[in-house]
């Protein structure tokens, strides 16, 4: 820009045409020195992407991409990674000097939204000196792939929190244990602050001393994740639908109840049923729930509660937990399929777990200005009334129900599971 700038005003001053020709030859010889150094030599850049094994659906995942410099001198990089076309990002780039025949790695955050294939394509580094009129691109690591997996980083967090046992901190509930679990484990000695109503008087009359029973939580109980996968499910909330927060909390109630000694188990059911895991308590259960709630897609039908009603009947004989993830926006939605949910719960303790829509939580809460508006949070406010009376319509047959925000999901899920649990419902 400066020599064109000579150039045109030595127009008017003509002894800066020859300092504008003189800028032109230096250019030219620092163009020729810098494409000397720069692409002398091979292999000056060594690249390399490290991936995870599998990145977790809704939580940042971390990729670093390690650097060699083997030229003599600093160089400047510019980083260009192709990253999975899900992600959308047009303008990734990062930058990064490095030392002479150093090496250093960078890191960045990639947040999934939807489980499945991601496929990177080449790691583009582009190497220029500090004069910075030339850079070279160097190539790595084309075609890699990483599967995206339902939440297990969330699985994680909170097996972590239960075998600390500190789950208030994080909005799980302790519950009252109310009454007593019918498992019997052992005769013990009483001692000071033991429940008298589980003396045993024929042990203490043998012992002439005060013994007492000893009960334990009811193990092995069939704990059944039941996901429903039609239309009503494809809502999204924050990049992420309605099936995959339920297929993260499945997860996550999953391996809690198999760590409560539970049987675990899913299936989900749109147009039919699919992705039967029967519940059972074993070593490679939670790897087998995890890929069948990694090949679960979603669909646009309408999912007939009819035919999920007759394969629980044929398959799942022993009285079970249900937790059946849906969504019921009207109360007449609820009632077409009621007859079902009914006939479920005769055999089986079942709690329908639906959704707070948050959108028109925002606008009930927002102060209304206009004409509009008011219409607006009217309408919002009779959409979320019918939320809690579909509450109401499920208790009233004495069905367990939830109604959470996505976000809270898991959190609530677990509490109902430990409330039922320390009743002695099931």
């Amino acid at each position: 820009m400066v020599i064109i700038t000579l150039f045109v005003f030595s127009y008017f001053v003509p002894v800066l045409f020859g300092i504008a020709q003189l800028s032109i030859l230096v250019v030219l010889l620092l163009l020729f020195i810098d494409i000397l150094i720069v692409f002398l030599g091979k292999n000056k850049i060594i690249g390399n992407r490290i991936l995870p094994d599998k990145f977790s659906n809704g939580d940042n995942n971390q990729v670093e991409i390690s650097i060699e410099n083997h030229y003599p001198f600093a160089i400047e990089l510019t980083i260009i990674d192709e990253i999975p076309f899900q992600f959308q990002v047009r303008d990734f780039e990062l930058k990064l000097n490095l030392k002479p025949h150093k090496e250093d790695r960078i890191t960045y955050n990639l947040k999934p939204k939807e489980r499945g294939e991601y496929h990177f394509g080449n790691l583009n580094i582009y190497a220029s000196t500090k004069i910075g009129l030339v850079a070279k691109r160097f190539r790595f690591d084309d075609g890699a792939m990483v599967p995206t997996y339902p939440s297990f980083k969330q699985l994680r967090k909170f097996e972590l929190i239960n075998i600390n046992n500190n789950l208030q901190d994080y909005g799980v509930k302790k519950i009252r244990r109310i009454g007593h679990s019918m498992e019997f484990e052992q005769i013990k000695d009483y001692v000071l602050g033991d429940d008298l109503r589980t003396i045993n008087w024929k042990a203490t009359a043998k012992k002439n001393s005060l013994m007492v029973n000893q009960f334990q939580d009811e193990k092995s109980q069939p704990i059944y994740s039941i996901i429903d996968k039609g239309r009503v499910m494809k809502m999204p909330f924050d990049g992420l639908s309605l099936l995959d927060y339920a297929i993260n909390a499945t997860l996550v109630i999953s391996s809690i109840a198999l760590k409560k000694h539970d049987k675990a188990g899913m299936l989900s059911f749109s147009k039919k049923v699919e992705n039967m895991v029967v519940a059972q308590r074993r070593n490679s259960q939670m790897r087998l729930i995890l890929e069948a709630l990694y090949n679960i897609k979603t669909d646009f039908y309408e999912s007939d509660f009819s035919r999920l009603y007759a394969n629980i009947k044929r398959n799942i004989t022993q009285r079970s937990l249900i937790l059946l993830y849906t969504n019921f926006e009207t109360l007449d939605s609820l009632n077409r399929q009621l007859p079902y949910l009914k006939a479920i719960s005769k055999n089986h303790l079942i709690v329908v777990i639906f959704f707070k829509n948050t959108e028109l939580t925002s606008i009930v809460d927002e102060k209304a200005a206009t004409i509009q508006q008011v219409y607006d949070k009217v309408i919002a406010e009779k959409f979320a009334f019918e939320k809690r009376l579909i509450v109401q319509e499920l208790r009233k047959y004495g069905i367990y129900s939830i109604l959470t925000t996505p976000e809270d999901l898991t959190i609530d899920t677990i509490n109902k599971y430990l409330e039922i649990k320390s009743r002695g419902l099931l």
